[in-house]
C-alpha cells in the first residue's frame, strides 16, 4: 500500500491531489469487490450520479481510472489511495458500496401484461423504491437517499426515458436489457437473473420422414417463460423476442411441419435451408442429405472505390463464379453445384487472410488515401488479387516535381509526376503536406510522394501568396513583396510589377523622401519624419498602412501629412474635437467638417470629413457610395471584431489610400490583426479560416517560426514606434503598487461572494462549459474588492480602497501635482466624489455622459484648473491629451495590460514634462492578486505579431481557472 500511494502522489498535480483530499474526506470512497491482487474503488461526485471506478494493482504499483483524465493521476486516484491508507492507519477499511451510498437495485415482476421493473437504491440491507430520476435526487430536486450509480445506471435511465410505472414497453425492451446487462444486481420475481440484447429467435429441425425430411421450426429449448411484452426468460438470461425473422408463410407452415419428398430434396438443400440459415439457427438431424460436389474453397474480394477511399469486403467462398460462400461458420448456397466443405483449407485461407491482409471474411474494411495505397500493394502481392479498375486507382508513382510560374505578377503553382503520367492540384499538396501525409492524390488517379524538403522550404510562403489571390486568380499588390522574396530563394526573376515597390524590402534606407504640405505649421521630430515618408510611399504604391506607433507620438499629426485628396476620418466620438483641433493648429489650409448629428450631410465640400464608429455603422450604405481618396481609421481596434457591423462597414469603403493609426492593434486574439490587415490591404493575410489555421493557433500554441513568418508578412504595412525608442526626451514613467488589506466586513462580503459562486462555477469550467458564469463570478470578486456597496443588496460608506486613495490624493495634491483617477465603474467614481468634497479636494470628472469633453480636459489641463480628474476607463482610455497630470491611479487592475497602457498614456505622451507615477490599487489577498500574474502573458499577444516574442494566448478557460480556483 506504501509503494502505491507514493506512486499516486508523485504522479498527481496539486491540484488533482487536494481535490482527492477534499473527497476522501467527505466519505465519496466506496470499495467495491475485486480479484486478488486488486482494488477497486468507486468515488462518487455529482451527487453520485458520477461515480468514477479506480482499479489499484497493488503489486505492480499502478492504477487506472474510469474517468478518462489525461493527467497521470487524476483526483479520484488521489482519493482512493488517501482514503485506503488513512483506513489501514486508524485500522478500518474502506466502507464497502452500498453502506453509506447506496447501490441501485433492478426488480422485475410478472404481470399478465407483461414483465413489469422497480428499481430501488439499497443501503445496507434497507431497500428504498426509486420514484424519481437518478439525475433529479443527486440534484435535490427530488428526496431520496444518497446513491453511488454506475456508467450502466445511467445507460438504464436513459433507456427508460419517460417510462415509469406498468409494464416495459416492448419499444425500449432490447435497449434496456441491453443496459442492464452491466448492472450487479437484476432480479426476476426474486431470483437473480442476468440480462442481453441478444434475442431468442425460433429454432428450425430437419428429419427424416419416410423416404424424405420433415422441416419444423419451434421455440428455443432453453426459454423457460415467454412474457406478453416480448421478453423470455431463457437459461437464467431476459432476452428480447425475436419473431419477425420468418415470413407470413413459414410462420403458418413450419410449425406443424412441412414434408421435402424425394423431389424436393434439391430445392432443399440450394434453396429452403440455405435461406433459412440466414435467419435462425437449423439444426440438421440426418446423414441422408445428398452429398455436394468436391471443390476448392477461395478467397473473393467485393472492391468499391468511394472518392479517394478502397472498401474491401472480403468473402470465403466456393466455385468460381461462386455456388455457395461460407458465412458465420455455415455454408450458404449461391446456386448450381452444392459444394463439399474443406474446413481444415477454409482455416488456412482465412490464417492467411488475416496474417497478410488484416482482414476477416464478411467484415467490410474501409482504407483512406494512403492506407488504400499501401493495401492495394498488399493485395497486388498476396497472390491472385483481382486485377481491377478500383486498385488501378491506388497506384503509387514517382515522386512529383514543383513547378513555379510567376509571370504577370500571378503565382503558378503545379506539382507534375515526371514525363506528364499525372498531376495534383497545389491546394491538395499543400493540404496534405500540413496534414502530416506523405503521399497525395493525383488529378484522374493514382498517389505520388510529396517534395517534402521543398515543401519544408517553400511551403508555407506557397500557401500565403495562393491565400491572397484575387477572384480572379491574381496576386494582389500587397502580396508582392512576399513574391519577390519567395522568387529571390528559388533563383528566379522577380516580378516586373514589384520593382516600384522594391524599397519595402530594403527597410526605411530604401523609402524616398516625400515632401510635406506647404501649410504644414508643426515642427516634426526625426521618427515623425519618417512616419510621414513611409505613409507616403504606401499611397503612392496604392497600399495600405497601419500606423502602431505608442500612444503619444503623434500618430494623428503624421497621419495629417500623408493624406491627400478627399479624405474620411472615422474616429471614436471623444476624439473628434482633437481632430479638429490639430487640423486647425497644423494644417489649416485643410477644410474640415463633421458627418454628425441628426442633420448630417455629405453635400458640403471638405477636405476632411470626420465622422464617428458609430455614424460609420449607421451609414454604412451611404458612406460606401462615396468615392475616398483617404479613408483613416483613428483608434482602428474598434473594427477588431471581423463580425462586426461597423468592421463590415469599414471593409466596404472605397478609397485608394487606406490608413489605420492604432498604439493597441492586438489585444486579446489575432484576428482583431487580421481584421485590420483585412480592411488595409485585402487577400494579404488569406481568409479568415486560413489565418486562423495556418497562423493565429499556431502562435497561441508557440509553434517555432510561426509569430516570426507572421511578422515577415506584415512588417512593409505596419509601423511600431515605442516611446523609449523614439522619444527619449520623455520624463521617465515608474509604476507601483498600492497595497490596502480588507476591513473585517469587506472581508466577510468578499469570502461570501466567494463561497457563494466559485465552488460550482469552477466546476462547470472543468466540465468544459460556465463561461459566462465565471466572467459573472469574477465581475463580482472585483467589484468586493474595491468597494462593498457594488455588490447588490450590500451597502457600504466607503471602503479600504476609497481610503487609501484618498490618503494618496491629499499627499499628492498637498505637493502640487495633479493627478488622473480611472475606473472602469462609473458606479465606483459615484462613491468616490463624495470623500472628495468632505477632503476639500477639487475635481471634474469625465465619462460617457459627459457632454462637453473639450471643455472638461480644458479646465483640467489649465494649470488653474481642479487638481483632479475622475475617469471612466471607456470614456478616457483613448484620444485624450492630459499632460497637466503626472500622477495616474487604476482603482480596479485589468487583465488586459493595454487597457491599462491605454488610461496611463493620456499623461505620459509628448508635451509632458515631469516624471510620470502609475499606481495600481490593490487589495491584498483577492483575485487582484492574480489578475496582476496573468498580464505577462496577454501583453506577450502583441508581440507575437510586432515584437519579438514567440508566444501569445487570450483570455482562456485555463486563464479563467487560475483566477477563480
Amino acid at each position: 500500500m506504501k509503494e502505491i500511494f507514493e506512486a499516486v502522489r508523485e504522479a498527481s498535480s496539486p491540484e488533482s491531489w487536494s481535490r482527492g483530499v477534499e473527497l476522501a474526506r467527505a466519505g465519496a470512497v466506496h470499495r467495491e469487490p475485486s480479484g486478488e491482487g486488486t482494488v477497486l474503488i468507486r468515488v462518487v461526485t455529482r451527487g453520485g450520479i458520477y461515480c468514477p471506478a479506480v482499479t489499484l494493482y497493488l503489486e505492480d504499483a499502478d492504477w487506472e481510472c474510469s474517468c478518462g483524465a489525461r493527467s497521470l493521476a487524476c483526483a479520484h486516484a488521489a482519493a482512493a489511495v488517501i482514503a485506503l491508507r488513512h483506513a489501514g492507519e486508524e485500522g478500518l477499511d474502506v466502507p464497502a458500496a452500498g453502506t453509506r451510498a447506496g447501490r441501485l437495485s433492478y426488480r422485475f415482476t410478472g404481470t399478465a401484461g407483461g414483465l413489469v421493473l422497480d428499481r430501488f437504491i439499497v443501503v445496507g440491507d434497507e431497500a428504498h423504491p426509486l420514484e424519481a430520476s437518478l439525475a433529479s435526487i443527486a440534484a435535490g430536486r427530488a428526496g431520496g437517499p444518497r446513491f453511488a450509480a454506475s456508467q450502466a445506471d445511467l445507460r438504464v435511465e436513459m433507456a427508460l426515458g419517460t417510462h415509469h410505472r406498468g409494464p416495459v414497453p416492448r419499444s425500449i425492451v432490447a435497449r434496456l436489457l441491453d443496459a442492464l446487462s452491466g448492472c450487479a444486481e437484476v432480479l426476476c420475481d426474486g431470483e437473480p437473473v442476468r440480462t442481453s440484447a441478444s434475442p431468442v429467435v425460433p429454432v428450425a429441425t430437419l428429419d427424416e420422414q419416410g423416404d424424405g425430411f420433415r422441416l419444423s421450426v419451434g421455440r428455443d429449448p432453453s426459454v423457460a417463460a415467454v412474457f406478453a411484452n416480448g421478453i423470455a426468460l431463457a437459461a437464467g438470461v431476459l432476452r428480447p423476442v425475436d419473431e419477425a425473422r420468418l415470413t407470413a408463410r413459414e410462420l403458418h407452415e413450419l410449425p406443424r411441419g412441412k414434408q421435402f419428398g424425394p423431389g424436393d430434396v434439391a430445392e432443399l438443400v440450394t434453396e429452403v435451408l440455405p435461406s433459412l440459415r440466414k435467419r435462425v439457427p437449423v439444426e440438421i438431424r440426418t446423414d441422408r442429405l445428398p452429398q455436394g460436389t468436391a471443390m476448392p474453397p477461395r478467397i473473393a474480394f467485393d472492391l468499391t472505390r468511394e472518392e479517394r477511399s478502397l472498401s474491401v469486403l472480403a468473402l470465403l467462398v466456393y466455385g468460381d463464379p461462386p455456388c455457395a460462400r461460407v458465412d458465420g461458420g455455415r455454408l450458404v448456397h449461391l446456386g448450381g453445384a452444392v459444394p463439399i466443405r474443406n474446413e481444415g483449407q477454409e482455416k488456412r485461407l482465412l490464417a492467411t487472410l488475416g496474417r497478410e491482409l488484416d482482414l476477416a471474411p464478411g467484415v467490410r474494411a474501409r482504407f483512406d488515401g494512403e492506407a488504400a495505397v499501401a493495401f492495394a500493394e498488399r493485395l497486388a502481392a498476396w497472390g491472385p488479387a483481382p486485377k481491377r479498375r478500383e486498385l488501378e486507382y491506388f497506384r503509387r508513382t514517382p515522386p512529383l516535381v514543383p513547378r513555379i510560374g510567376t509571370e504577370s505578377g500571378r503565382v503558378d503553382v503545379a506539382f507534375e509526376v515526371p514525363g506528364g503520367t499525372g498531376r495534383a492540384e497545389a491546394g491538395a499538396v499543400l493540404r496534405a503536406w500540413r496534414e502530416g501525409a506523405s503521399l497525395v492524390p493525383l488529378d484522374g488517379g493514382g498517389f505520388s510522394p510529396l517534395p517534402l524538403d521543398w515543401l519544408a522550404r517553400y511551403g508555407e510562403r506557397i500557401a500565403d501568396l495562393l491565400a491572397a489571390r484575387d477572384p480572379q486568380g491574381g496576386t494582389p499588390r500587397c502580396a508582392l513583396p512576399d513574391l519577390a522574396r519567395l522568387c529571390d530563394d528559388l533563383g528566379q526573376p522577380r516580378p516586373p510589377d514589384f520593382k516600384p515597390l522594391s524599397a519595402l524590402l530594403a527597410g526605411f534606407a530604401g523609402i524616398p523622401e516625400s515632401p510635406l504640405p506647404r501649410d504644414l505649421t508643426a515642427t516634426l521630430r526625426a521618427y515623425q519624419r519618417r512616419g510621414i515618408d513611409w505613409l507616403a510611399f504606401l499611397r503612392g504604391a496604392g497600399l495600405g498602412a497601419l500606423l502602431a506607433d505608442d500612444m503619444g507620438l503623434g500618430k494623428t499629426l503624421q497621419a495629417l501629412c500623408a493624406l491627400e485628396g478627399r479624405t474620411l476620418v472615422v474616429a471614436p466620438t471623444s476624439v473628434l474635437h482633437n481632430w479638429e483641433e490639430e487640423i486647425r493648429r497644423f494644417r489649416p489650409g485643410l477644410s474640415s467638417g463633421v458627418y454628425h448629428g441628426e442633420r448630417r450631410t455629405l453635400a458640403a465640400p471638405a477636405d476632411v470629413t470626420l465622422t464617428t464608429y458609430a455614424i460609420l455603422r449607421l451609414d454604412a450604405e451611404a458612406l460606401s457610395r462615396e468615392a475616398w481618396d483617404t479613408v483613416i481609421l483613428d483608434e482602428a481596434q474598434a473594427i477588431k471584431n471581423p463580425d462586426s457591423l461597423v468592421a463590415r462597414a469599414a471593409f466596404a469603403l472605397t478609397a485608394r489610400f487606406r490608413i489605420a493609426l492604432t498604439g493597441t492593434p492586438v489585444e486579446n486574439r489575432l484576428d482583431e490583426l487580421w481584421s485590420q490587415i483585412h480592411f488595409l490591404n485585402r487577400g494579404l493575410l488569406g481568409g479568415r479560416d486560413d489565418f486562423e489555421a495556418r497562423y493565429a493557433r499556431p502562435v497561441a500554441a508557440g509553434a517555432p517560426g510561426a509569430a516570426a513568418r507572421l511578422r515577415e508578412r506584415i512588417r512593409p504595412f505596419v509601423l511600431r514606434r515605442l516611446k523609449q525608442e523614439v522619444a527619449p526626451e520623455l520624463p521617465p514613467r515608474s509604476e507601483a503598487e498600492l497595497r490596502c488589506q480588507l476591513s473585517p466586513h469587506e472581508r466577510e462580503v468578499y469570502d461570501t461572494v466567494r463561497a457563494a459562486t466559485l465552488p460550482e462555477v469552477v466546476e462547470r469550467l472543468h466540465a468544459g462549459g460556465g463561461v459566462l458564469q465565471a466572467l459573472e463570478a469574477l465581475l463580482r470578486l472585483r467589484q468586493a474588492a474595491c468597494h462593498s456597496g457594488l455588490i447588490p443588496g450590500r451597502e457600504a460608506e466607503t471602503s479600504s480602497k476609497v481610503a487609501l486613495l484618498l490618503e494618496a490624493l491629499d499627499e499628492v495634491v498637498a505637493e502640487g501635482h495633479k493627478a488622473l483617477v480611472f475606473s472602469q465603474w462609473t458606479s465606483l467614481l459615484d462613491r468616490v466624489e463624495p470623500h472628495l468634497g468632505e477632503a476639500g479636494i477639487a475635481f471634474v470628472r469625465l465619462d460617457g455622459s459627459t457632454r462637453d469633453r473639450a471643455e472638461v480636459v480644458a479646465r483640467f489641463q489649465d494649470d488653474a484648473g481642479p487638481p483632479v480628474m475622475l475617469v471612466s476607463l471607456k470614456a478616457g482610455g483613448t484620444g485624450l491629451n492630459l499632460t497637466a497630470a503626472d500622477h495616474v491611479f487604476l482603482l480596479d487592475p485589468w487583465w488586459n495590460p493595454a487597457v491599462e497602457d491605454q488610461a496611463a498614456d493620456r499623461a505620459h505622451r509628448i508635451g509632458q514634462e515631469r516624471p510620470v507615477m502609475v499606481y495600481r490599487l490593490i487589495a491584498e489577498d483577492t483575485v487582484e492578486e492574480r489578475i496582476q500574474g496573468l498580464k505577462g502573458r496577454k501583453r506577450a499577444l502583441a508581440d507575437a505579431a510586432l515584437g519579438e516574442a514567440d508566444r501569445a494566448a487570450g483570455l482562456t478557460r485555463e486563464d479563467l481557472l487560475a483566477l477563480l480556483e
